[in-house]
């Protein structure tokens, strides 16, 4: 079993990062000192869970852990900090900090450095998320010592809701659009006016118009989901908001 480290200070290590083309140190006190932090940790940069849950949840509620008191959000990953950057990049999550454990120091003062050498990985952390004020953990969610990689305890939703059970997490929107449409940027307008995180998916050689048909019932675009609930095209968007 890991254990669970409430009520201690975080390992005190020098992170090494290279940001805008100049190598610099990040120390834990830097980190975490003086602040209310979340850190999550995962095994690996681009593998899919991390990637279509873990990290894009926590980037989507962002903004309602700032509005609940959290200063900072952590993605901690033993990577190298080039292959952190590629894959901040490639998930447009600019509302987390992305933190490369490359030597696994962190993971290691944590407890949380696993073998992972059967899949060719080498040592990575274990899957966790924790709260940290003032450098003191204050509040641990460990995933369950099973086979794999079990996720059920360090989603961001989890952790939302021992920060605030009663916070409001916004609903998000998927857009479906092609490029040079008047009316899809009247849909985004009106998305960003009322504050809805979106993600746009533009037709084209993956997605067709049988395929937005098939989905939505309709050709045209743009069509508009939010909350999972189709809302339609830009005036159905607007009709919705009124």
């Amino acid at each position: 079993m890991f254990e669970d480290r409430q009520g201690q200070p975080v390992p005190q290590v020098n992170f090494t990062l290279r940001e805008n083309n100049e190598w610099r140190e990040v120390t834990s006190d830097q980190l975490f000192k003086g602040k209310s932090v979340i850190l999550f940790a995962l095994p690996g940069a681009f593998t899919p869970t991390c990637s279509s849950t873990h990290l894009p949840r926590y980037n989507e509620l962002a903004d309602t852990f700032a509005a609940n008191g959290i200063d900072e959000i952590i993605c901690l990953s033993v990577n190298d900090t080039f292959v952190m950057n590629e894959w901040k990049a490639a998930q447009h999550a600019e509302k987390i900090r992305f933190i490369p454990d490359g030597n696994g120091d962190f993971s290691e003062g944590m407890g949380m450095l696993v073998n992972k050498a059967e899949l060719g990985f080498g040592k990575r952390s274990w899957r966790y998320s924790m709260l940290v004020r003032d450098g003191i953990i204050e509040k641990m969610f460990i995933e369950p010592n099973q086979p794999g990689d079990p996720f059920k305890v360090s989603d961001a939703d989890t952790m939302l809701n021992y920060i605030n059970p009663n916070a409001n997490t916004p609903e998000f929107a998927t857009l479906f659009t092609k490029p040079g449409c008047p009316h899809c940027a009247r849909a985004k307008a009106l998305l960003e006016d009322k504050g809805y995180p979106f993600e746009v998916i533009e037709l084209g050689a993956q997605i067709t118009t049988r395929s937005l048909r098939a989905a939505t019932g309709a050709g045209t675009v743009p069509q508009v989901f939010i909350g999972g609930k189709l809302i339609g095209s830009a005036d159905a968007l607007e009709a919705h908001f009124a």
